[in-house]
Parts: structure tokens; sequence; C-alpha cells
């Protein structure tokens, strides 16, 4: 460290002048979080493979159709038969736990930035600091803070994945037209009925995104969180280069690959724009088709 301009020693003192001081918030603060944790984890975990599998095809079915169900059903069955299906519900429980912290301040501070210029010219550079700092530098402060598991690594994930959901659910308040705006309260809209019945509808697909985006960046930092301790998949990634275990380190990795995928496939028709595709058309049966011969006349 620099002694001109000591910045690193500032912060290691801020640092411990937390700890010290902290009145037991941070000590609530991680049990709150360890109990959803551990929650979701167990969850998960009670579910038989083929019922969770289940969820995984019926969803892809729901969503975007009858190839990518058939691929969740081969994704999971090869998760299942390499042996790593307890860890990655583990995974999926730090992905689920992280991306709903990181939605619960995202998407308010989101709404905040779309109504204050103000406030957006002070989140920006934050943002931007949150994004580009390295992702191992968020796990030194989370375990000095709360030692090592779970706790630090999702504290540290939600820190890393929840710029994206804020960006965009500003950048999607802001592009709502504005003569929907003024329509709605033209017809005596509440600032309520404004937000829930004009600009969120308007900015959904610009919101969905920045969910689906902190979805995979989550994914993507719970398995470096395995080095503080925080479990799943990570936990075999790192013991693969520990151990320069080729197999180890295909398997595990694979395993993270097509849980990403299913995910992002899933998430992302949740913002997509343009017509609905019906049940027939998700089980490739193709659009129903009138026969001319037999219609109705169209009436005069």
């Amino acid at each position: 460290m620099s002694e001109a301009l000591p910045l690193g020693a500032w912060v290691d003192r801020g640092v411990k002048l937390l700890i010290e001081n902290d009145a037991g918030s941070l000590q609530r603060l991680g049990a709150a979080i360890e109990g959803l944790t551990e929650s979701l984890e167990a969850g998960l975990l009670a579910l038989p493979v083929w019922l969770m599998a289940a969820v995984f095809v019926l969803t892809g079915l729901w969503r975007v159709g009858w190839k990518f169900a058939l691929f969740c059903a081969g994704c999971c069955a090869v998760i299942a038969a390499t042996g790593f299906w307890p860890q990655t519900m583990v995974t999926l429980a730090l992905i689920l736990s992280a991306t709903l912290l990181s939605l619960l301040i995202g998407l308010p501070l989101g709404l905040w930035m779309a109504r204050s210029d103000r406030v957006a010219a002070l989140v920006r550079p934050t943002l931007d600091f949150m994004q580009t700092m390295p992702a191992f530098v968020y796990l030194i402060p989370a375990a000095m803070l709360f030692g090592l598991g779970r706790v630090p690594g999702v504290l540290a994930t939600v820190i890393f994945a929840m710029p994206p959901v804020v960006r965009l659910t500003s950048l999607g308040l802001r592009q709502v037209h504005k003569e929907q705006v003024e329509a709605g309260i033209t017809f005596g809209c509440t600032r309520w009925q404004l937000l829930t019945k004009v600009e969120i509808p308007g900015a959904l697909p610009s919101i969905m995104a920045g969910i689906n985006q902190t979805i995979m960046m989550a994914l993507s930092m719970v398995i470096i969180a395995s080095m503080v301790g925080a479990g799943g998949l990570g936990n075999d990634v790192l013991a693969s280069i520990q151990r320069l275990d080729i197999g180890l380190g295909f398997e595990s990795g694979l395993a993270v690959v097509l849980l990403a995928i299913m995910l992002d496939r899933i998430t992302e028709t949740f913002g997509a724009q343009g017509p609905r595709r019906t049940w027939r058309e998700r089980l490739g049966l193709g659009a129903r088709k009138h026969n001319s011969a037999h219609s109705p006349p169209p009436p005069p």
C-alpha cells in the first residue's frame, strides 16, 4: 500500500471500526441471510430428483417449447447421472437467495433513479465501481464481517449481481412513452396506479432483461464464492483446481453450464415481446388452420 495515498489502510481501518461498533446488527443481518439460504437449500434438497426435473421440463415446455423441454430433461439426467444433483440444488439455493436480495434492493433503487436525475448521477458511478471491481475483492470484507460460510458468499454475490437490474429498471422506466403516462394522468390515475398499470408494464421487457442478467451474474459469482465456504458446485470446481483433476473440473463445470442454460433460456422469455405462443405451437403441432370452405361467410 502506498504511503502517499493510503487508501487501503483507510478502508481496512473503516472495516475494523464497523466490526467493533456494529452493536449486533451484522450478526442479525447474517442470521437472516443464513436462515433464508438454509430454508431454500433444505426445500430444494427435500424434493426428489424426478420432481425437480419435472419442474424444469414443464417450465421449459410452458415458456419455450417441446424441444427445449427435452433439452431440460437431458440436462437434469446428465447432472443426476454424474452425481452432482445435490451440489446443483445448493448452488440454485444460493442463486435464488442472492437474486431475491438483489431484486429487493435493486428494483426500488432503479425506480428512484428513474424518478430523480440527481440520484441517478450519484448511483451510476457506484454501479460502475461495483461492476468493474474484481469479484474476488468482494470476498475479503464479506469474510471479515461475517466469517466463512454462505452469508459472505451471498452478500458478495448481491454486490456483484445487482447493478444490471438497477440500470435496466431505470432505463426501462425512463423509456416509457410520455404519451402513455400523460394518458394515464388524464384518466385520473393515482401515482401508484400510474406506476403499476402504465409505467411498469411498459418497462417490463427491460426490467426482465435486468433480472435475467442478475441471475446469470449471480451464478458466476456463487462459483467464486466457494473460496469463502459458500458451498455448492463451486466447491467441486475449486477442488478440481487444487488437485489438477481435469475430470472433476469438467463434470462440475458441465453442471454449472447446463444449469446456466436452463435458467437463462427460461427467464429471458418473461421479458420477450410479441404475441404469446399457444400450447399447440409449443408442442410442435402448429397453429390451428381453419377450412375456408366450411367457415361461415363474413357478416354483411
